[in-house]
């Protein structure tokens, strides 16, 4: 329904979302969560056999959204390690193998992904959710914060390896739950009784994926994250946007994924 502008740009891809649902079976000493309790299960394989991926973590769980024309590779690359099911008039209906067309495997590409470049501002965020019936209590407030708040523009500065913050704020509503991620300044501004986080209360810091517009054809850039932070059993939200990715993780665990991500670079090169 959005009229035609030279200021919107719409990637050409249709794209369908993944919801993953836990069955329980996981290890009692496996903490890790967000995009990396399903590195190894989910992102890893469809890296492997060059399906591009978005991935949006919210409050309550993680999206993957893939490209319509990628289903069947990525029905087939999953089937194995998990029950598939899609949604038909509202019912979720079991989907095999046999049920997609053109469902052979693309083969792997023969190079490695290209590994880019991470940067860490000071910035510290807070990831959140307000109940829906609370929400007009906010909205003069979540508008100024999408629409007006001053965020300068992208151009070359802002990709700086030395970036000391970073203007992010992110607002999704799916089904009815919403999930907000926004600096511990901007915070300060809402009503504090409003706005729910973990019973920790804890604080996030952000890895940047990628020294200019990474483009939706590439893959792998996930797993250059998601990997190595699972490996080392450490928990992240990640958001895909347009033009970047976002990786957050707990603030203590800053410096170990600096260096897990540093080491990741240097044996790629």
């Amino acid at each position: 329904e959005l009229p035609p502008s030279e200021f919107m740009q719409v990637a050409d891809s249709t794209w369908l979302v993944l919801s993953v649902v836990s069955n329980g079976r996981e290890p009692p000493g496996c903490q890790a969560t967000g995009v990396t309790k399903i590195a190894r299960s989910v992102i890893a394989p469809l890296a492997e056999h060059h399906v591009s991926v978005l991935m949006l973590s919210t409050y309550q769980t993680d999206f993957i959204l893939v490209r319509e024309r990628d289903l069947p590779v990525v029905i087939h690359t999953l089937a194995g390690e998990f029950d598939i099911y899609k949604e038909e008039s509202g019912e979720c209906v079991a989907v095999t193998c046999d049920d997609v067309s053109n469902g052979f495997l693309k083969p792997k590409p023969p190079a490695s992904p290209t590994l880019h470049p991470v940067q860490s501002p000071q910035t510290r965020f807070c990831v959140l959710t307000v109940a829906p019936d609370t929400l007009p209590a906010i909205a003069t407030m979540l508008i100024d914060v999408l629409f007006y708040s001053h965020s300068p523009p992208w151009d070359a500065a802002t990709s700086s390896q030395d970036l000391d913050s970073i203007t992010f704020f992110s607002f999704s509503l799916i089904e009815g739950y919403i999930s907000i991620v926004m600096d511990a300044e901007t915070q300060k501004r809402f009503p504090s009784d409003l706005l729910l986080t973990s019973s920790t209360g804890e604080l996030w810091r952000m890895v940047r994926i990628g020294g200019q517009p990474l483009g939706f054809d590439e893959c792998g850039i996930v797993a250059q994250i998601a990997e190595p932070l699972a490996a080392a059993d450490i928990s992240a939200y990640y958001i895909s946007t347009f033009n970047f990715d976002h990786a957050l993780v707990p603030e203590e665990g800053i410096a170990e994924v600096i260096q897990l991500l540093q080491q990741r670079q240097e044996s790629g090169r």
